[in-house]
């Protein structure tokens, strides 16, 4: 009897703090403003905490409330969407949310070539052996690599992009492939090149796998732009940046290269944006090994 009233009263004692871990997460869903289909991995970040989440495949996501002030602004992006903010503060319900994303209307171009020829021009890695190291992400996470039309070419549109995928990790876990032209700060990735959700997966790894785009029209910047993959999550599963302790490291890896004298990779944080990989080994900078093949117009 002693034992059950103690089992009782230790229950009682829990419950508030149950209830208290409970609150203090964020939890909800991301969906088409008009649709109402769910969007998947959008990434979320709290603007002043510099804390992010990443939406899975069906469009639920789930975060901790913000530590360092009662008041913050969530705020969404997601591919070809508008970026939205919501304020969370005191007194808002922050359990079971939905969040209506205005879409962008997004008209793809197609270069049209008169009186002259087209041909392949790659740009980007052109080694075959990769470089000591291993370049793996968590989810929400990118690694932008700048494939420079060195040369000065006249570029036409992206045909396709290829990442080097390592033999260890789980290289058949999907990820998205991201394009971005180089016009943001320091010129860092920053606009959207492709606005569809483009998942793949690579058969194996210890070689490059490569994505064909020709069907997405994309017109190549004439001084290159940002080919980058980003680690997604499957599944029912979710990430958030605060919630280490329940991440288990997954996914394919992505492997160096030190073909380049200048560093052109740039890495994605949730909830913290983009910083330069500034790397060294001899002299020769650590990179992405990325490549790209765009029609090259010869007139």
């Amino acid at each position: 009897m002693l034992q059950r009233v103690l089992s009782l009263f230790a229950l009682a004692l829990l419950l508030p703090v149950l209830s208290f871990a409970q609150d203090a997460k964020m939890t909800g869903r991301i969906v088409d403003e008009k649709t109402k289909e769910p969007i998947p991995f959008a990434s979320i970040g709290l603007k002043e905490e510099q804390t992010g989440a990443l939406t899975n495949e069906y469009g639920f996501f789930q975060m901790a409330m913000p530590q360092k002030n009662p008041q913050d602004s969530l705020v969404i992006m997601a591919l070809g969407y508008f970026r939205k903010a919501v304020l969370i503060k005191p007194g808002i319900k922050v359990q079971d949310m939905i969040i209506e994303v205005p879409k962008r209307a997004i008209e793809l171009g197609n270069v049209t070539v008169k009186g002259g020829k087209v041909k392949n021009l790659a740009l980007g890695s052109n080694s075959n052996t990769p470089g000591e190291g291993m370049i793996q992400g968590m989810p929400g996470s990118q690694y932008a690599f700048f494939v420079k039309n060195e040369k000065g070419k006249k570029l036409g549109n992206v045909r396709s992009v290829s990442f080097y995928i390592g033999e260890n990790g789980f290289p058949r876990e999907p990820f998205r492939v991201r394009l971005y032209k180089a016009d943001g700060n320091y010129n860092s990735p920053n606009s959207d090149l492709l606005n569809e959700n483009i998942v793949v997966s690579a058969p194996k790894g210890g070689e490059w796998y490569t994505v064909d785009l020709t069907q997405y029209n994309i017109e190549a910047p004439v001084e290159g732009f940002f080919v980058a993959m980003e680690w997604i999550v499957s599944g029912d599963g979710f990430y958030t940046t605060n919630f280490m302790d329940n991440y288990t490291p997954y996914g394919q890896i992505l492997r160096p290269t030190f073909e380049f004298k200048e560093a052109r990779t740039w890495n994605y944080t949730m909830g913290r944006g983009w910083s330069l990989i500034t790397l060294a080994n001899n002299g020769m900078r650590y990179n992405a090994m990325i490549r790209a093949e765009v029609d090259q117009i010869k007139d």
